[in-house]
């Protein structure tokens, strides 16, 4: 195959994707904006013997998929927090007028998986740079923050962030904030990335989010 030829491949299945993602825009544009499936708070208590993290790194679809991945994680569910509307819609969020930000809480059992294990498998699933947004998604509804539950919490979070700023000349834009309500996103946010795989795909390295984060942490990422 001529280098040519191989040019012209490449940018005919960028040319395809990039339809695609459109097409997968006006899906979601258009899909019902249904209520929120249920709404939680900080305060709410997680079955016996589990615990909650609040975690935002841009696409709640990509940071469930994320977390999906891990031994001890019980349930990921996707869905706004940190703003001032009460039940927000995803029309509503991602208009960027109600202070929302995408999220993921996380239940998951602390006998399997530790706080400080979560925190590092976040850190290598963000743009730490980027508190504007994370990668194509733009605007304040996708900036990237750790909300913490309890003081515990919030300790091992600012001190893992500390460690991470020591690697990089440049600053880290993730927030450490209080976690407040939590409102479950639409149920066909959930589990986004199994109900619509090929969208997904497409819609993920569309985005770049893989390429990004791979030049950002390398080899790193496969250990996390």
């Amino acid at each position: 195959m001529t280098r040519f030829t191989t040019q012209i491949l490449r940018t005919g299945f960028l040319v395809a994707a990039l339809a695609l993602l459109g097409f997968l825009g006006q899906t979601i544009a258009q899909a019902p904006s249904s209520p929120a499936t249920a709404q939680g708070s900080q305060s709410a208590a997680p079955p016996a013997g589990l615990e909650v993290a609040t975690f935002a790194s841009g696409c709640f679809w990509c940071t469930e998929s994320d977390f999906d991945k891990i031994d001890g994680v019980v349930e990921t569910v996707s869905g706004y927090i940190g703003g001032h509307t009460e039940n927000p819609t995803y029309k509503q969020v991602t208009s960027g007028t109600t202070g929302h930000t995408e999220a993921l809480r996380v239940t998951y059992d602390p006998r399997k998986v530790s706080f400080e294990k979560l925190l590092a498998h976040y850190w290598h699933n963000v743009d730490p740079f980027d508190g504007t947004g994370q990668f194509c998604d733009r605007g304040s509804q996708y900036r990237p923050g750790i909300f913490y539950h309890n003081e515990a919490q919030r300790t091992l979070a600012e001190a893992s962030k500390a460690a991470i700023a020591k690697r990089f000349k440049q600053p880290i834009a993730v927030e450490i904030t209080k976690a407040t309500t939590f409102t479950d996103a639409e149920a066909y946010h959930q589990d986004y990335y199994t109900k619509e795989p090929i969208r997904y795909r497409f819609y993920r390295y569309g985005c770049g989010r893989d390429a990004r984060l791979d030049s950002i942490w390398g080899d790193e990422r496969k250990t996390h």
